[in-house]
């Protein structure tokens, strides 16, 4: 009994540790979507490119940010390492992106 107990533990650890990352990157996912909604807002209410990235940084740290116009639309595409369990180990990127309609309020 002892020795099942032994084996069986480290690897319902194991899992139950990959399950909460998992949690984790997803959350980080959302933040970063919503950050990108966020700059691509700014943005398209004229703010610059730096007051957009400020604004970025505030709510998600230091991220790998991007602009684009696509017609008569805003984007920012946002990338970051992910900070959480075996998908930081593994080098895991996430990117989000969101749009905005330009001179929009």
């Amino acid at each position: 009994m002892t020795a099942e107990f032994a084996v069986v533990v480290p690897a319902v650890l194991l899992v139950l540790a990959c399950c909460l990352g998992g949690v984790q990157v997803v959350g980080q996912q959302v933040r970063l979507t919503d950050a990108a909604a966020d700059g691509a807002r700014s943005l398209a209410r004229g703010d610059s490119a730096g007051v957009a990235a400020n604004r970025v940084r505030e709510s998600v740290g230091a991220v790998g940010m991007a602009t684009e116009q696509h017609g008569e639309f805003v984007c920012v595409r946002l990338s970051s390492a992910a900070a959480f369990g075996p998908a930081a180990a593994f080098g895991l990127t996430i990117a989000a992106r969101g749009c905005a309609l330009a001179g929009g309020l």
